[in-house]
């Protein structure tokens, strides 16, 4: 196959990189060509058709909050913003709120991550024992000195619908998608040149970015470059309750069990210890899991969740930063056409709206032009200048 040649190359094609691809294209500034490396266009496996897809403001640093509260406000319009056709994606959004439980231990920390929160702006109330166990009288409140609930701004959508919507709007605004694997990176200097795919094929580039998910780490590794990202496994159990539950949100007990409202029943999940959290590729679920670690919690912390029913399971992959949890979000200092978008611990379908903006503007201006996301730098890990992101679910 002769050579290609486009001014961008976005190798992953799930959320992030999607975004990525619609924000540049809609861009009036940008006229150059889009192409995107996908190696599975079915997306079974990718972490934005895997994850509990959610979205909240309660973070306990700036930088995070303020990416969520742009990635609401385009969750809400992204009828109007992705419509194809006449067509709008609807991703059900429900902001059914998030509700983070704290111990007496664990209040300075609540109260902390919520004086960020008010500060930017989020609608996030601070709830003592009393008003926590008014509201959700279903709770079991007696360990707990305080919780933080979500009025509005955050909750719960169809992930894939969304990763589907930028991937249409993109292609219609003339992306190119290519169904390959990238295998390859050829550099000259301070530049990345070429891609390099699998079956030999090589796509010159003006720019590159690393979207590629859990394939990020070697992607950077091949253009020489380390990122301190690894895959976790994690699991997500579903199940039904015998008696109701109203008015549920996304909740997160001091323990880390979560769990929220999924259909007729619910969903729930919990990261394990690190001595217990190998780098994984594989994708077993571990039943035992569910039965001694969080069905125990679930069941003290809301009685009704005594009598259940389990439903099925899945697992997929957290592509961590091991450095602070945090993505990792622009250039490589020693390689200034090669952009990163890796390393989200979690995050990156909820991120996708601010992370896609800011790197499309990264190529177009060579700046970040609305939300500064210079906190995420690749170069912050050789500053030893972590963004600690507390609240990892």
């Amino acid at each position: 196959m002769a050579d290609l040649n486009f001014d961008v190359v976005i190798v992953g094609g799930a959320a992030v990189g999607s975004s990525v691809a619609y924000h540049l294209a809609a861009n009036p500034d940008f006229q150059g060509s889009v192409l995107v490396l996908e190696k599975d266009p079915t997306y079974q496996r990718c972490a934005s058709a895997l994850s509990a897809a959610s979205i909240r403001q309660q973070y306990s640093t700036a930088i995070n909050v303020d990416i969520s509260l742009y990635g609401i406000t385009f969750l809400r319009e992204i009828g109007a913003r992705l419509e194809v056709d006449g067509e709008r994606p609807d991703i059900g959004l429900h902001e059914g709120g998030y509700l983070f439980l704290a111990t007496p231990e664990g209040r300075p920390a609540l109260e902390a991550g919520h004086a960020i929160q008010q500060r930017l702006g989020a609608d996030i109330a601070f709830l003592e024992p009393e008003p926590l166990k008014a509201t959700f009288p279903w709770l079991a409140t007696e360990d707990l000195a305080a919780g933080c609930y979500g009025r509005s701004g955050e909750g719960w959508f169809d992930g894939y619908g969304l990763l589907q919507a930028f991937r249409r709007k993109a292609r219609s605004l003339g992306v190119t998608y290519m169904t390959a694997e990238a295998a390859g990176v050829e550099r000259e200097g301070d530049r990345v040149t070429a891609v390099l795919l699998a079956d030999g094929t090589r796509i010159a580039c003006g720019a590159m970015v690393n979207a590629a998910g859990a394939g990020g780490p070697a992607l950077a590794r091949a253009a020489g470059i380390e990122i301190p990202v690894h895959n976790k496994k994690r699991m997500i159990f579903t199940f039904r309750c015998a008696d109701p539950v109203e008015r549920c949100p996304l909740v997160i007990d001091p323990t880390g069990v979560y769990w929220r409202p999924e259909g007729e029943g619910f969903l729930c999940g919990l990261a394990p210890p690190d001595e217990e959290d190998p780098d994984s590729f594989e994708f077993e679920v571990e039943h035992a899991f569910f039965e001694e670690r969080i069905w125990p919690v679930l069941a003290t912390r809301v009685p009704a969740f005594e009598r259940i029913r389990p439903g099925r399971a899945w697992a997929g992959h957290y592509d961590m930063n091991a450095f602070d949890r945090n993505a990792i979000v622009g250039p490589a200092p020693e390689l200034r056409n090669f952009h990163f978008a890796n390393g989200f611990s979690g995050h990156g379908l909820q991120q996708s709206p601010a992370i896609g903006r800011g790197i499309s503007e990264l190529l177009a201006y060579g700046r970040f032009t609305t939300l500064d996301l210079s906190p995420l730098r690749f170069a912050r890990m050789a500053e030893q200048d972590p963004v600690l992101e507390l609240k990892v679910v």
